[in-house]
């Protein structure tokens, strides 16, 4: 049993509670469980843009269940992951995409042998410092604390990502992200010709399909402001936009970008279904958003940070193509 490419299928709430491998044998026209459960630890499954591995997993309305030609590439492990700033308070570290910043509530009843198989940056950061410890000239190797995650980005989202390494740090490092005080620049590839401007709505947790949007209601969900400015076209197909956050909510970028007709190349939850949207042919072979420069105030020293990430090499890659076909 070959996969479809790009085959997607939406959760109905006839579906909500089904496993993932009973799902499949529905939407696959009764195919074997022993191929169904293959195809998924296998890798070749994506909830939500998600890899899922486990063919028990119960799944929930509205979510979407997409199928790959080819096996998803491995999970990232801790020397994947670029130290980029290191102190007694503070780790800023260079996220690849592929991993989840911290762990799901759902996730942490997980046994350690699964969570092993699926580890979260929060959970590799302790590692990637102990290496760079190593390298720069430690002779033993000991247990360090874990740290403390003081925000997220999502798991295909690649970029800078600060923890904090001690108790207090970690309060005086939220409460910054929570009052929106931080510095936060994302590059985003997206569909269509998009313009600079500022993109203002109220984000809620269900539109009405399960998913996140705009409300219609100012006084509904929380405010979500979102700097728009254009960096580079490729023709009328497609934008390199950066996207400076005055806020920070869950899927902003995402939301903002598509509600407003342009969606994040690589995008499967929030790409829009009406008319007049152009169709995403770059190949994209994730979400194409990179968390660019974080900056924030130490929480010790009082110090102004500011941390930079280049572009990934999937996403360079991708530009690299768009550029060739619209020289």
């Amino acid at each position: 049993m070959k996969p479809q490419p790009g085959t997607v299928h939406h959760v109905t709430a006839a579906d909500r509670g089904a496993t993932l491998a009973a799902f499949l044998r529905a939407q696959l026209g009764g195919a074997s469980w022993s191929r169904v459960q293959k195809l998924v630890r296998s890798r070749h499954v994506l909830i939500h843009g998600n890899i899922c591995t486990d063919p028990a997993r119960r799944l929930k309305e509205g979510e979407v269940v997409k199928l790959l030609e080819a096996s998803a590439p491995r999970l990232p492990g801790a020397g994947d992951v670029r130290i980029v700033h290191l102190d007694d308070e503070v780790v800023v570290v260079d996220k690849p995409p592929g991993v989840t910043t911290t762990r799901h509530h759902e996730e942490r009843s997980w046994p350690a042998r699964r969570r092993q198989m699926q580890p979260t940056l929060e959970e590799l950061v302790p590692e990637a410092i102990q290496r760079q410890l190593l390298a720069r000239g430690g002779t033993k190797k000991r247990r360090l604390a874990p740290v403390r995650a003081v925000h997220r980005i999502d798991r295909e989202t690649s970029g800078l990502v600060a923890f904090a390494r001690t108790v207090p740090a970690a309060r005086i490092l939220a409460e910054q992200f929570r009052l929106h005080t931080t510095h936060r620049r994302y590059l985003a590839l997206v569909v269509g010709r998009a313009r600079g401007g500022t993109i203002r709505s109220h984000l809620i947790r269900d539109r009405g399909d399960g998913r996140r949007g705009s409300g219609d209601d100012d006084e509904e969900g929380k405010l979500a402001v979102t700097h728009v400015a254009p960096v580079e076209h490729f023709g009328d197909a497609y934008t390199l936009v950066e996207c400076h956050l005055e806020t920070g909510r869950t899927h902003q970028i995402r939301i903002h970008m598509s509600e407003s007709g342009h969606p994040v190349c690589g995008e499967r939850v929030y790409f829009p279904t009406r008319r007049g949207i152009a169709k995403d042919e770059s190949k994209a072979p994730r979400v194409m958003l990179h968390a660019a420069e974080l900056g924030f105030v130490h929480p010790e020293s009082g110090d102004e940070l500011r941390f930079e990430s280049p572009l990934p090499a999937d996403i360079r890659q991708v530009l690299a193509a768009l550029r060739k076909r619209f020289a």
